[in-house]
């Protein structure tokens, strides 16, 4: 019997996962991550504090599972995406990351865009500051000594591929969203790096999602106590394509709707997707030969975390959410709520707009806690309608549509989401652990195991069908949200 790692660094925290070769799950840990914001739109983290998360989470599965930890073949890795981690040449980071939720390069997004006249043609993506390459740009203006000793960029996961193997590399799905990569063909694109001031020498090589990247070094096996043992990593992938894998979106038409620290809703699709005038990312897929169209929300279950420190509840969200539900199953006190413009750090689908603020409309006095909690997670809920809009209007919607993420845990905003946009909504079985149960299945197929056994679909806990008795009152009220926004803009 075998047994496989997944690692995800995600935002908030680092988790890994073990399982054996019928995918059965063995053990897990996690190590929480800090966000540091010293200046406004600034998201940023020190990657060596992924590394120190990584190897906590991994030693909670080593000591929980000693002997299947023995039989280790294989490792995946998952993470959060857009982060521009510098090295310097030898491999020493720079500067701490500069996260997908930073909204500093604002500017510099126009000037790539005037820059090549057939940028979003080549790249199939529209420019954003959270995306990696106007970092760059931005790290090119005003720290420029720092720009000059950059020897290599790597997304958060493949820093961490490189500690535990010395290897600079990175697989499509991650790497489609730095904005240098030639989504449709699968490669780094020259013109799009030179665009940036650099070249392809300071990226990493590339492989598939599910291809051998490198193996774990000898120095990291004897620290893990695995001396002697070949565990090999794979490519591995963005944390949606990641947790797609997880839940088995493998063809197209497969999707799933993520409730993480973002929102995202994720299909996939036998070609390339493209809308960059509506924000939609056109990625490939952690799979060979498939892309997906993703469109993302910036707030979702962070904005129910940051309602709940507000409130007083702290971490007690679940309370907090069954007093939010005894509140909105009266229908009157349901219709006469605030609404709320969830956009705590700006806006990426449909609107790109890293200025774009958050806000309650219709607030007063008679208000208490849960009737604002209820505004909040409705207002995440019509985000992500007007996301799906987009992926429609691209003929990239999914088809089926499972729910991931943390945000997963809750019955009752998961059936809110079903009523706002429509999708029937299928929770599969350990969908919180999605991003790194996906990355522990890649490692599988890189160690030798057909896709079609590995990907294959969980069991589905519970299903979310659309109640269209409540069609009226949110139509009402997400247009009361959308006009919120339209005012403020």
């Amino acid at each position: 019997m075998t047994s496989h790692l997944g690692i995800d660094i995600g935002t908030s925290s680092v988790k890994a996962v073990l399982i054996d070769s019928r995918q059965n799950f063995i053990a897990e840990g996690s190590a929480p991550l800090d966000v540091s914001r010293p200046q406004p739109l600034w998201s940023e983290q020190d990657p060596e504090s992924w590394w120190s998360a990584a190897q906590t989470a991994v030693g909670t599965v080593r000591t929980a599972a000693p002997r299947e930890w023995s039989a280790l073949t294989s490792i995946g890795l998952s993470g959060q995406q857009h982060g521009a981690t510098l090295l310097d040449a030898t491999g020493k980071a720079l500067r701490p990351c500069i996260l997908w939720n930073d909204g500093r390069a604002g500017l510099e997004c126009s000037e790539l865009l005037e820059s090549v006249a057939d940028f979003t043609t080549r790249s199939l993506n529209t420019t954003m500051p959270g995306f990696t390459a106007p970092k760059l740009l931005w790290v090119a203006k005003h720290e420029p000594d720092i720009f000059a000793k950059t020897a290599k960029i790597l997304l958060p996961k493949d820093y961490v591929r490189f500690r535990l193997s010395g290897e600079y590399a990175s697989e499509m799905s991650d790497s489609a969203g730095t904005l240098w990569l030639n989504v449709a063909q699968r490669r780094w694109d020259a013109t799009l790096l030179a665009a940036c001031g650099l070249k392809e020498a300071q990226m990493p090589y590339l492989v598939e999602g599910s291809a051998v990247s490198a193996c774990l070094s000898p120095q990291v096996a004897a620290d893990w106590g695995l001396a002697g043992c070949n565990v090999l990593i794979a490519g591995g992938g963005g944390d949606n394509a990641c947790s797609a894998v997880g839940v088995g979106a493998a063809r197209a038409g497969d999707g799933f709707l993520s409730l993480g620290t973002s929102g995202v809703i994720f299909a996939v699709t036998d070609r390339p997707a493209a809308l960059p005038e509506r924000t939609l990312h056109a990625f490939c897929h952690a799979l060979p030969d498939r892309w997906h169209g993703m469109v993302v929300a910036l707030s979702a279950a962070s904005a129910l975390s940051w309602i709940a420190a507000i409130t007083g509840a702290g971490g007690d969200t679940k309370g907090l959410l069954a007093r939010v539900e005894r509140f909105a199953s009266d229908s009157r006190r349901r219709a006469h709520a605030p609404v709320f413009l969830p956009y705590l750090t700006g806006e990426r689908t449909p609107h790109n707009d890293p200025h774009a603020t958050a806000a309650f409309g219709g607030l007063t006095v008679d208000h208490g806690p849960e009737a604002m909690v209820y505004a909040v997670i409705e207002g995440v809920a019509f985000a992500l309608r007007d996301c799906l809009d987009v992926l429609v209007e691209a003929g990239a919607a999914p088809t089926s549509c499972m729910m991931v993420g943390g945000g997963s845990r809750s019955l009752y905003w998961a059936q809110l989401l079903a009523d706002a946009t429509g999708l029937t909504l299928d929770l599969p079985q350990g969908a919180e652990l999605g991003a790194a149960f996906g990355a522990a299945r890649l490692g599988m197929i890189a160690a030798g195991v057909p896709e079609q056994e590995a990907c294959v679909k969980p069991t589905i806990r519970t299903t979310f069908s659309p109640d269209r008795t409540n069609d009226a009152l949110l139509r009402e009220r997400a247009a009361r949200v959308r006009e919120l926004y339209r005012r403020k803009s």
